[in-house]
């Protein structure tokens, strides 16, 4: 029998990749049982990246999830890992490092077990720390290289970076190819080396399959003494996410390595599960080009995951470029020409600002430097004309240091803005935070949540923290979702079925009397201002639903008919109504 190959679910990922949101705790708990039964898995990605902050961004509690769904990941022996961004830790831009440091001890007291940490630029200065305080929190810290194709980009150079990492602590690697751009024969002498010098360091290799590389990668990586292969699952396997555990099993099974099996009566059962939560709501938020795999991914650099978001932004750019083009008597340009144009764009930018690693938040960046470029270049302004202060930022060294050397055109314009280069360790730039925001949890009567959770989420998404104590990131979710299955729904039917079929099942709620409306009289403390119930709301028959204040000034109070959940609202708080307009709209429960 060859070598084992451990095969890890990179659960987060997958949605990540696909779309917007994260499932919800409790489709969470109930499909972790379902991965315990595959048999296959020895290690499950449960959080990190995106999942905290979407999980506020959808009113629900990232602590209570994560407890929940590691819990009975442990209790069958799977380990749990989530993904770290170094310096920008769960968000996008620098966080203090009395955070960082605070994060750690929160996520293994929620027992994550592995902090996959990586840094955009693959700077060790914003690695190190981070190594250092996971260490301190008893998690294993995973150092990872973020795998890119370019002049800078050696195998010597990734090797010095496996050097640095694991001399500041790092228990294991991992080869982050977040493109799926590294070229198989690459990673695979890669491995070697690491693997020749390193051999009791257990190696993770982590490949997207948007340009169709990552199969052959994994036999690669796998020959050459890879440990551990990050795999997914359907529906959501292939296109710009990760390879089928099915397929790697298969594959490597038929190569002589040592692969667990799979139960494919739980496979089936999870990829049922896994549709379920997509039809239920998830899959409103999913972009269809990420279900395709595409070439030209290879010559841009950038990652499957953001596919989606730059078609959107190239649309809109593509909008204001033909208008311009149409002015000058020019043919206008199709989508295909401006992606083609953009790719070759990001081409020309990549190594003028230093070759950073296409990975969040840099490709990001260089994506819309180039992107903006394109609208300028139309104008006749030139290039690097509109660039905000995190896109300058990556260009002065204040993330980090990028690999290569920012051009000379980049040196004069920065020099002719008064900005200034930096090589300044970019986490001592940064002020520690905890105080205040303690300050703040203690004068709202915050509760600081078990190991400090609640204040580690302040700290870290301060925005969206706060939107989730209101109950306005809930209330803003839900009218979200509503337009996005009325705008499905409206895509097939006339606007007037539309309306029929939403309010088929629900009652109109009416004013009484003529008068002005309130929905409350004030919010939840003196300075929270009173706003109109979100959609979704569930009421039980009799509960109030709001008031409407007569103009001879008694207040009438308006039942909520027959009770069910709130499907739209026709006015706001303060508005003025006439006896018999329609408020709102309860769609009543099911009846069998």
């Amino acid at each position: 029998m060859g070598k084992k190959i451990q095969f890890s679910l990179i659960y987060r990922d997958m949605w990540q990749s696909s779309g917007k949101f994260q499932p919800r705790k409790d489709q969470l708990v109930r499909i972790a049982p379902i991965f315990i039964e595959m048999g296959c898995f020895a290690r499950v990605e449960t959080n990190g990246g995106a999942f905290e902050q979407v999980n506020l961004l959808a009113g629900e509690n990232p602590n209570e999830s994560v407890r929940a769904y590691t819990k009975i990941l442990h209790e069958a022996g799977i380990k749990t890992h989530m993904l770290d961004r170094g310096l920008n830790a769960l968000r996008m831009y620098p966080v203090p490092d009395d955070v960082r440091a605070l994060m750690y001890r929160v996520k293994h007291a929620q027992g994550v077990d592995i902090t996959r940490l990586f840094d955009g630029l693959n700077d060790i200065r914003n690695i190190a720390p981070a190594l250092k305080w996971a260490k301190e929190a008893g998690m294993t810290p995973q150092g990872t290289l973020c795998i890119t194709t370019s002049p800078v980009h050696t195998i010597e150079y990734y090797c010095k970076l496996a050097d640095e990492e694991i001399a500041a602590g790092a228990e294991e690697l991992c080869l982050k190819d977040m493109a799926g751009i590294g070229q198989p024969a690459f990673l695979g002498e890669l491995t070697r080396r690491i693997k020749e010098k390193h051999p009791d360091v257990i190696l993770e290799y982590h490949g997207h399959s948007g340009p169709g590389l990552s199969m052959a990668s994994m036999l690669e990586v796998a020959k050459n003494g890879m440990d551990i292969l990050d795999v997914a699952i359907e529906p959501l396997s292939w296109g710009k996410v990760h390879p089928d555990v099915i397929s790697v099993q298969s594959m490597l099974k038929n190569a002589g390595f040592d692969v667990p099996e799979i139960n494919m009566d739980a496979y089936m059962k999870a990829r049922a599960m896994t549709q379920e939560f997509i039809d239920e709501w998830l899959g409103y938020f999913i972009n269809p080009q990420n279900k395709y795999m595409s070439s030209l991914l290879l010559g841009c650099g950038l990652p499957g995951g953001m596919m989606g978001s730059m078609m959107a932004d190239l649309g809109g750019i593509r909008a204001t470029i033909n208008n311009l083009r149409k002015k000058k008597g020019e043919a206008e340009l199709s989508v295909d020409d401006m992606l083609i144009k953009l790719f070759d764009e990001v081409a020309y930018v990549w190594p003028r600002v230093g070759y950073p690693p296409l990975v969040t938040p840099f490709s990001q960046y260089t994506k819309n430097i180039a992107l903006m470029n394109l609208l300028t270049l139309e104008q006749g302004k030139g290039r690097f004309v509109m660039m905000d202060d995190s896109m300058w930022g990556m260009i002065l060294g204040k993330s980090g240091r990028v690999p290569g050397e920012i051009c000379q055109e980049l040196k004069d314009l920065a020099k002719q803005k008064g900005l200034e280069f930096t090589d300044a360790d970019p986490h001592t730039l940064l002020p520690n935070a905890l105080d205040d925001f303690r300050k703040e949890m203690d004068e709202n009567g915050w509760d600081y949540g078990q190991d400090d959770e609640e204040l580690f989420e302040l700290a870290m998404h301060p925005e969206q923290y706060r939107n989730y104590k209101s109950g306005q990131a809930k209330k803003n979710f839900l009218a979200d979702l509503q337009a996005a299955k009325d705008a499905k729904l409206g895509a097939k039917v006339s606007p007037e079925e539309a309306a029929a079929f939403k309010h088929a099942k629900a009652d109109a709620i009416v004013s009484p009397v003529k008068g002005q409306l309130f929905w409350e009289f004030q919010g939840d403390g003196e300075a929270a201002p009173a706003i109109e119930p979100f959609i979704g709301k569930e009421y039980k028959e009799g509960d109030v639903f709001c008031y409407v204040q007569a103009p001879w000034g008694e207040i009438v109070t308006v039942p909520a008919a027959l009770g069910g959940k709130l499907v739209e609202i026709n006015a706001k708080q303060g508005a003025k109504v006439n006896k018999g307009d329609v408020i709102a709209y309860i769609e009543r429960a099911h009846e069998e």
